[in-house]
């Protein structure tokens, strides 16, 4: 069972392996969130988004996983998705594995974002069909102003900080619902 988490990859090092399709949309991804993003792959079968730190036309090699925080594997490959998943176990980087969730160690997740709103769905892996439809519908129902409320509330909670107080303790599902419903 996984648990699910928000990282911050801002400025830190992932590893892309494939430059296919899902190679490039992985990286879009990543990249989209501030990391920091090495391709490695054979070929290069997709147009690269912007901003990619290194291309490296070749194989995967024993020790290209040193310094990574974490990788994606989507080569297609299972011999070099052997290689990869042994270095990362090794190194303790976090891996995802394209299309083989029982050898990686992260999940991407559907996402919808509304300015600090962020609604993920995860199967675990299972299906990212059901993911992206489940995500669709809950982005549907969710309220328009939901990401003006997120920004509100980032600002009253500041005050309250910036005042010496804390928000631990405070119930905040009243205003939260007076501002998702008002009219």
């Amino acid at each position: 069972m996984m648990l699910p988490l928000a990282l911050d990859l801002k400025g830190l090092r992932v590893l892309v392996l494939g430059a296919g399709a899902v190679g490039a949309h992985k990286a879009r991804q990543l990249l989209e969130v501030g990391a920091r993003v090495d391709v490695i792959s054979e070929r290069v079968m997709a147009e690269l988004p912007p901003g990619i730190s290194s291309l490296k036309v070749r194989r995967f090699a024993s020790g290209d996983l040193e310094d990574y925080w974490l990788a994606v594997s989507a080569t297609g490959d299972p011999l070099v998705n052997d290689l990869v998943v042994k270095e990362a176990t090794r190194r303790r980087v976090w891996l995802n594995v394209v299309d083989d969730p029982a050898r990686s160690s992260f999940f991407f997740t559907a996402l919808h974002r509304a300015g600090d709103v962020v609604v993920s769905v995860s199967t675990q892996g299972s299906s990212p069909a059901l993911a992206q439809e489940l995500r669709d519908i809950v982005a549907e129902v969710l309220p328009k102003n939901v990401s003006r409320v997120a920004r509100q509330l980032r600002d009253e909670r500041r005050v309250v900080h910036s005042n010496g107080g804390s928000t631990e303790s405070l119930n905040w599902r009243a205003r939260v619902r007076s501002l998702l419903y008002e009219s």
